[in-house]
């Protein structure tokens, strides 16, 4: 089809160009040398009858100011003659009228013009020159009426040049009808072709994909059409196989993801039993050990001696530190499973409450936290509360034995998170346990030097986590411990940075 369209272009360019050619080409021999040869034949026989009018004067009156005329209608007369010669070129009967024009004005000059003047100028009778002005019109109009002649023959070339123009531009105009009329015919030919060949089999796999689409996967594509559209529709297919096989794997991994999820339940479940368990049944044989230890010592001190009294002493400490390790592991599987209401929170009220938790170790130690004005993010605040308040501790915890323990926090704007600091001037961390700080029960001192289950730094990893950020130590910090970590910001949020003041505007407490 496109081949076909463009022949027909073709052919219809070349036509159409050619139809165009000869319709201008009639047109400009009319107007371009036809008619402005008829002027010029008009301006012929005005020079002529100055010709004529100037030497009818001078026989007359013997004036030489009427050959002027005479001598420029002679010079107007060659004029025009070159000029009607280029006009009429290719047009031998007018340009043989003009020849024998020509030649009857040369002969009219030669036997009659030309001797009378010179007659005249001799100084011959007026009288005689009346006879030969009446002798030489008979002449004249002799050339007159062979001026007309090449006149009539011209207008006779026009009236024929209209008639041509008349034809070419109905030839024209009928080639473009035609044109029009085949172009049509041509549309109307390639619509019914596409309808057939084109967009039934196209309506066929349209109907078939909407099937596939709305359920059907095991519906067939059949290939049929012209090439193209065949393999269209193979790919369609293919396509569509790999659609069922990706449904049916899905559906697999749905079923095993299902009985995955519950055995998570009931994995879920034992941990709710196991916490419970933990929280009463195993605490309750602890508080036992110790209360009827601690018993034993009061009752029998004088009867123990100081190696019995320190078996008492660790058996009480040992059962205080399971209580402890229960109560902070309980604490640690809680977190995004009990502890899950997210919401606004201020967190310049919940640093403020964990300052009020440690109210008595920052007195003690005379210690000082230094922060800015802090944001608000979503999450849950009694999870953000254990965050900062561990942070907070370890950093009054592991301090300096020179100097008192300072705690700076500083934020800023990380993309579309807050991240913050939390920095002290205490002992530090060694960069090469930087992984290994987050990890529950890890423990880098003794519990003689300091105390604690080693679980604050995994409760703030997996708290912050929860929250969808991260922490780490940064490594690059050498005055103490530096922990930065990110929290999310609040979708209407976007210019709470300058809500939250100038880094350097530190509120003490």
């Amino acid at each position: 089809m496109l081949i076909a369209m463009v022949v027909l272009v073709v052919c219809g360019a070349a036509v159409g160009a050619g139809v165009l050619s000869h319709t201008a080409g009639v047109s400009n021999r009319l107007s371009d040398r036809i008619s402005p040869a008829r002027t010029a034949v008009v301006e012929l026989t005005a020079a002529l009858v100055d010709q004529e009018t100037g030497v009818r004067g001078f026989l007359l009156s013997g004036d030489e100011r009427f050959l002027e005329p005479y001598a420029r209608g002679v010079d107007g007369e060659r004029t025009l003659l070159t000029r009607i010669r280029q006009l009429l070129a290719g047009e031998p009967v007018a340009l043989a009228d003009l020849d024998r024009a020509e030649a009857q004005a040369r002969e009219w000059r030669t036997t009659v013009a030309d001797p009378a003047i010179e007659t005249r100028r001799r100084g011959s009778d007026p009288a005689a020159a009346v006879d030969t002005v009446l002798a030489g019109k008979a002449a004249f109009d002799a050339v007159r009426d062979r001026v007309a002649a090449l006149d009539r023959d011209l207008a006779a070339i026009r009236d024929q040049a209209r008639a041509d123009l008349d034809a070419a531009r109905r030839l024209r105009d009928g080639v473009f009808i035609g044109m029009i009329g085949f172009l049509l015919l041509f549309i109307v030919a390639i619509a019914v072709l596409l309808r057939v060949v084109v967009l039934r089999p196209l309506d066929r796999l349209s109907a078939g994909v909407r099937r596939v689409a709305g359920g059907d996967f095991d519906h067939r594509l059949a290939a049929a059409g012209p090439a193209d559209l065949a393999r269209l529709t193979g790919d369609v297919e293919t396509m569509r196989q790999r659609v069922v096989d990706a449904l049916v794997d899905s559906q697999r991994a749905r079923a095993k993801l299902e009985q995955q999820q519950l055995e998570l339940h009931r994995s879920n479940a034992d941990l709710e039993q196991f916490a419970y368990v933990a929280s009463h049944d195993l605490q309750e044989p602890l508080r036992k050990v110790a209360s009827f230890c601690q018993m034993l010592q009061r009752r029998y001190s004088d009867q123990l001696d100081d190696k019995a009294r320190q078996y008492i002493a660790f058996a009480v400490d040992g059962a205080t530190r399971m209580q402890r390790l229960i109560t902070d592991l309980l604490t640690f599987s809680r977190i995004g499973r009990v502890y899950d209401d997210s919401r606004s929170v201020d967190l310049d009220d919940v640093v403020a409450q964990a300052e009020a938790n440690l109210a008595g170790a920052i007195a003690d130690r005379g210690a000082r936290v230094e922060r800015p004005p802090l944001p608000t993010v979503p999450g849950d605040v009694t999870l953000l509360t254990m965050l900062w308040q561990n942070l907070i501790s370890n950093a009054i915890k592991f301090r300096h034995p020179d100097r008192d323990p300072v705690v700076r926090v500083a934020v800023g704007e990380a993309g579309d998170m807050w991240q913050f600091s939390v920095e002290d001037n205490g002992i530090g961390i060694d960069p090469k346990y930087a992984d290994k700080i987050f990890v529950i029960f890890q423990r880098l001192h003794s519990r003689e030097t300091y105390t604690g289950t080693g679980i604050g730094l995994a409760v703030c990893k997996k708290v912050v986590e929860f929250h969808g950020g991260e922490i780490r130590l940064d490594d690059t910090y050498r005055d103490g411990a530096r922990f930065v970590f990110t929290l999310p910001r609040e979708a209407a949020a976007a210019d709470d940075l300058d809500a939250v003041g100038e880094p350097e505007a530190l509120a003490v407490h």
